[in-house]
């Protein structure tokens, strides 16, 4: 197994141990490596996390114990060099219907556990909201390697859970990211 960065099969595989700590077999994945839903060979610049956001669907509470067993720091995360980050429901700030629009994964690997990924569009709308240098990066990455539409962001933009000062704002970064890249896209 490659060693730390998340990749597809390291994602199956903490979907499937966040299934069985959790007793819930439905676990949403919201920070970057819900990518790999989607785009399960994802360009590696998108890919630089040691860690997957996530937490169980039926059961968000127990998004603790998850951390606890198979977090930063514990045995699982020193035996396979990745590691689950428990949130909640209220980490990730994507556009509304977003629950409508996750992606499944769901295999051998998962055990049939489901996984369901932010899909694309409302995974990066939701890392921008975040705000960090390195979510603007993966905005740029997605929209470099035709991820994302920007028409598709643009309707979503409304959407977002933000004032509307806050919202333009958003809006005009998001627009300026757009702008800057291939003329041709």
């Amino acid at each position: 197994m490659t060693r730390g960065v998340v990749r597809r099969e390291h994602l199956e595989h903490l979907i499937r141990a966040s299934a069985n700590l959790s007793d819930d077999d439905d676990i949403i994945v919201v920070g970057s490596q819900a990518i790999l839903g989607r785009y399960p060979d994802a360009p590696p610049a998108m890919l630089t996390s040691v860690d997957a956001d996530l937490f169980p669907r039926n059961h968000p509470e127990r998004a603790i114990a998850i951390e606890g067993a198979i977090g930063e720091g514990s045995p699982f995360h020193e035996t396979f060099g990745y590691y689950a980050h428990g949130v909640g429901p209220e980490t990730s700030k994507a556009p509304r219907g977003w629950e409508g629009r996750l992606v499944r994964i769901s295999n051998e690997n998962t055990r049939g556990a489901r996984g369901w990924c932010l899909e694309s569009h409302d995974l990066v709308l939701a890392k921008c909201v975040a705000g960090r240098e390195k979510d603007w990066s993966f905005l740029d990455e997605a929209l470099r390697h035709g991820l994302v539409e920007p028409d598709v962001l643009r309707s979503r933009l409304p959407l977002l859970p933000l004032d509307e000062e806050r919202r333009a704002t958003l809006a005009r970064n998001v627009e300026a990211r757009i702008a800057s890249g291939d003329p041709g896209r």
